[in-house]
């Protein structure tokens, strides 16, 4: 598989060094291109990648062209490589909230994959939800398959506006954890907690509890409620968050994320 990246940044960069270590492609069959020639030599040196600065130079011969770019160097982008595509090549698209008929009518392309990595696919550990138009082939949808799930756990969706809806909860989701965790170090200081002691706490106390709820079979509230003794101390925690609205708040926060997403995409 002959690579092009549109773009060499971090999500880029993620991409590629999970394509060479996982043997997806060869390194000397990867090209990257991206203005700033510092992070093209970084990918050279470190990865043996072919770099340039020509957006068409990259995409020229690839099988699978990757935009992994910022949503507002799109328009730039894709005025650059309008036209410029063979029909059988095969897009795929790491651009936040840019759907596939922006993509479709600024490239002139048919053959497009719209995804939705999170951060933690930095470490082959994310979320990615994605899509293809009906001109993408079997074998170019196992070549999308292939590439998103070296990144973590990938669900195809026929449905566009699912990968809307995805980003403010996978998408965006991140964050919010990074928030919670941040809000429980910050309360165990005002009781006395070590701030070095609270934060290995909390995040040892996520990363044990998330493991726990995917591999024990049991839902979330089933599990909940295992913890949490009548008249107990989380059972008074519990009655904190649900005073506060605490379920209405992320109702709001994640609807909030998910019309921001659709405002993005217009």
């Amino acid at each position: 598989m002959k690579i092009g990246f549109i773009g060499g940044g971090a999500m880029a960069e993620v991409m590629i060094s999970i394509i060479v270590r996982n043997k997806l492609a060869p390194a000397k069959s990867i090209s990257s291109s991206d203005i700033n020639w510092a992070r093209g030599a970084h990918l050279e040196r470190k990865y043996g990648v072919e770099v340039m600065n020509d957006n068409r130079a990259a995409a020229n011969g690839a099988e699978v062209v990757i935009l992994a770019i910022k949503p507002q160097n799109l328009n730039e982008i894709m005025a650059d490589l309008s036209g410029q595509l063979k029909p059988d090549q095969l897009v795929l698209s790491i651009v936040a909230g840019k759907r596939i008929s922006t993509l479709r009518d600024g490239l002139k392309h048919g053959r497009i994959v719209r995804s939705m990595p999170n951060t933690p696919a930095q470490i082959g550990d994310g979320m990615t939800v994605w899509t293809a138009t009906p001109e993408v082939t079997p074998q170019q949808k196992e070549w999308a398959k292939s590439l998103l799930s070296a990144m973590g756990v990938e669900i195809y969706v026929d449905d566009e506006g699912l990968i809307d809806m995805s980003t403010a909860l996978s998408g965006s989701g991140p964050a919010y954890f990074f928030l919670f965790v941040e809000a429980l170090v910050a309360a165990a200081q005002h009781i006395g907690i070590p701030q070095a002691m609270a934060e290995n706490l909390a995040i040892q106390t996520m990363v044990g509890s998330g493991h726990l709820l995917q591999k024990s079979g049991k839902t979330p509230a089933e599990l909940r409620k295992m913890v949490t003794s009548p008249r107990g101390t989380t059972a008074e925690a519990i009655a904190q968050f649900e005073k506060g609205g605490f379920f209405d708040l992320v109702s709001k926060a994640v609807t909030a994320a998910y019309e921001k997403s659709k405002k993005l995409g217009a």
